[in-house]
């Protein structure tokens, strides 16, 4: 059976360091290429690592050359600095990126995006994302597969006041009725549906909150 070579932005977030990790041990892949700004810290036969400068497309984007895109790349507000920063980062980055491997005849696409993205929302952060989610939705993948998790749930390098209490209090909003898909996700089911979503295609594009499990 021929193998599939995944292309990886955000590798070494949250969700994106356990995306790493499920693929290099996939024997559904033999190539691993991951793009980012600073190292990953693996050293492994299927792993093939580019530091790039992505405010710099043309110095990148013939690299962007594979079966399956996983976009798992974000920031926080705080961290970014600026709402113009966080844009970069959020939306043009990443589209950038899935425009590159949708002309270089990448077929499948996966990006993790946030409950509740609408591009037409007052609030910044929902809006950028809803933004990015349609855009892509236009490119020329075969599959697209975008996942809106709720608050998720791991150990990250950095800690996050912010979002442990967002997690504190989602755990107790998902009990009311019609509220389920705020309930706080683990990274690395995130991370596993990104993966087999694109492995079992199905005509949904758009997974909310705990429908990301049934990718599973």
């Amino acid at each position: 059976m021929e193998k599939n070579k995944a292309i990886i932005i955000g590798a070494t977030g949250l969700v994106g360091s356990h995306l790493l990790k499920l693929l290099l041990s996939d024997d559904r892949y033999d190539l691993i290429k991951v793009l980012h700004r600073r190292s990953t810290g693996f050293v492994h036969p299927k792993l093939e690592e580019h530091l790039i400068n992505f405010d710099k497309p043309e110095d990148w984007k013939q690299l962007v050359k594979g079966d399956h895109l996983f976009s798992a790349f974000g920031t926080t507000l705080k961290k970014a600095g600026s709402k113009k920063a966080q844009y970069k980062i959020d939306y043009t980055y990443q589209y950038e990126v899935a425009k590159a491997a949708a002309e270089n005849n990448v077929t499948n696409y996966a990006l993790v995006s946030s409950l509740g993205a609408n591009s037409g929302s007052g609030s910044f952060y929902p809006r950028i994302k809803g933004e990015l989610d349609e855009a892509v939705q236009e490119l020329n993948f075969k599959t697209t597969l975008i996942l809106r998790p709720s608050f998720l749930d791991g150990n990250r390098d950095e800690f996050r006041l912010g979002e442990r209490i967002g997690i504190a209090v989602a755990k107790i909003l998902c009990k009311i009725p019609g509220l389920k898909n705020y309930h706080p996700i683990k990274a690395e089911v995130v991370a596993k549906a990104m993966v087999e979503g694109l492995n079992t295609p199905k005509n949904q594009i758009i997974y909310d909150g705990q429908e990301i499990r049934s990718l599973i």
